[in-house]
């Protein structure tokens, strides 16, 4: 247990953190998901909507570092070609 008020501020703020991450990181699998159902639905105007949020959540988890950079373009480009090959 932290004695100083320093670290106990720190215990604190990596708590909030910690957070604050698991949750976008969820919002990006579950995000993925939804778009995923909606290319198995057979319906592109909800596809295209999917893959855009599916793009957004991505590119943030990207940015906090929460996901590699390889990882975040491999996830979008499997999406995109499925919508691709949705459209045809």
């Amino acid at each position: 247990m932290a004695n100083i008020k320093s670290a106990k501020k720190d215990i604190k703020r990596t708590k909030k953190v910690t957070l604050n991450n698991h949750e976008l990181k969820a919002r990006v699998k579950n995000d993925i998901k939804k778009c995923e159902k909606a290319i198995l639905a057979g319906d592109k105007k909800v596809a295209d909507e999917a893959f855009k949020n599916v793009q957004k959540t991505i590119d943030k988890a990207l940015a906090k570092g929460l996901i590699k950079k390889n990882t975040a373009s491999r996830e979008k480009s499997r999406l995109n070609n499925k919508v691709k090959e949705m459209n045809k």
